[in-house]
């Protein structure tokens, strides 16, 4: 049981690092700092479900950002399967953001 669990979090840490090299085009800070990562679910056998939303429904890249999420992941040693679950609960605002987005953007 052991075995599996930190094979999850170690694709998870994978997933994260990932998630680390994908930009919003508007906004010079990545994905998951953004704040626009909900969750991340490892399943037995490779799958991940990827939780997140857009800084608006109107977003311009509501249909390139989430397929390039899954297809980056997809590409993690050990992946089998990835799904990128985009939802709007709960809207996405600033404060979702990482320290370190918010120093980048100059928000302190």
């Amino acid at each position: 049981m052991d075995g599996d669990s930190k094979g999850s979090e170690s694709i998870e840490e994978q997933v994260i690092d990932t998630l680390r090299t994908v930009y919003d085009p508007e906004i010079p800070v990545n994905v998951y700092e953004l704040g626009l990562i909900y969750g991340i679910q490892v399943n037995p056998g490779g799958e991940v479900i990827v939780r997140m939303t857009l800084t608006s429904p109107g977003c311009p890249v509501a249909g390139s950002l989430p397929p390039e999420v899954e297809q980056k992941v997809l590409a993690i040693a050990g992946v089998q399967s990835a799904r990128v679950d985009l939802v709007w609960d709960p809207p996405w605002n600033p404060g979702m953001m990482s320290d370190a987005a918010k120093l980048q953007l100059g928000m302190f």
